[in-house]
């Protein structure tokens, strides 16, 4: 049931004015229990934990979320891969769908846990390329300033080679105060261990480490990036760089651009 603010003395001014009574109206509307957001954009190279899964090409990306206003919310992320380099046999578009719920504190302190199901459109369905994560994210937000630590754990399953898989990661976000045009500062650093670790070639290790450094600016829904990408992948097992170079570890810098609704 919508209660009226609307004064008796209002009313009686409402034939003069009916703009007032509008805005009136109009700031009675109830917020709504859900909604739903999403942006598409296109990045210069698609980078997973720091490896390229658009060898080194530009990919076009996209995502829509449903959201509750209890925190709980419902989504899917999609994005053009490379089927022959990079991923082969995973085919040409990578569907993400997840679900979880959010929550911020006043206190300023937040989390949000889910689930992820990596679903690869194309893939004949024998090499078995799709698998579920479940992650978990904690963040604080103090001044301008946003720290998120987190993780990712997928289990042995088929799209993982029966071999489990654990991602650590924290990123920092900083808006820089009394610039010209809006300004964030990025900052990432990750650890992959097992399945995705073994993309590290030191005899016995099994991880690696990839972190970016970035800046992004937004305007009226859109907002352009750039950032540095890099890992600690060793390169020494197949002549040179040429591992690294062909499964999209080396240093990079890479654009995007994208428009949210």
């Amino acid at each position: 049931m919508r209660t009226s603010m609307i004064s008796l003395g209002a009313l009686l001014l409402a034939s003069a004015a009916p703009a007032m009574a509008q805005e009136a109206s109009e700031a009675a509307e109830p917020t709504p229990a859900v909604t739903i957001t999403g942006n598409f954009g296109a990045t210069t190279d698609y980078r997973f934990r720091g490896l390229s899964q658009s060898h080194e090409h530009v990919a076009g990306q996209g995502t829509i979320n449903v959201n509750h206003e209890s925190g709980a919310y419902v989504g899917t992320w999609a994005s053009t891969i490379d089927d022959t380099y990079s991923l082969p046999g995973y085919g040409d578009v990578e569907v993400d769908l997840y679900g979880g719920y959010t929550k911020t504190l006043s206190n300023g302190l937040g989390y949000d846990v889910g689930l992820l199901y990596y679903f690869y459109a194309g893939a004949p369905k024998l090499n078995n390329t799709d698998f579920f994560e479940p992650y978990a994210s904690v963040n604080y937000t103090f001044g301008p300033a946003n720290v998120k630590v987190g993780g990712n754990y997928a289990w042995k399953q088929s799209g993982t080679a029966d071999q489990d898989s654990l991602y650590l990661y924290s990123n920092v976000a900083v808006t820089v105060p009394n610039t010209p045009i809006p300004l964030k500062l990025l900052g990432h650093v990750g650890r992959s261990d097992g399945y995705l670790g073994k993309f590290n070639l030191d005899a016995g290790d099994e991880n690696y480490l990839d972190w970016s450094l970035g800046a992004e600016t937004s305007f009226q829904g859109f907002t352009l990036g750039v950032s540095y990408v890099d890992t600690d992948i060793t390169s020494t097992r197949i002549g040179g760089d040429k591992f690294s170079n062909t499964k999209g570890a080396d240093t990079t810098v890479l654009g995007y651009l994208t428009y949210a609704f």
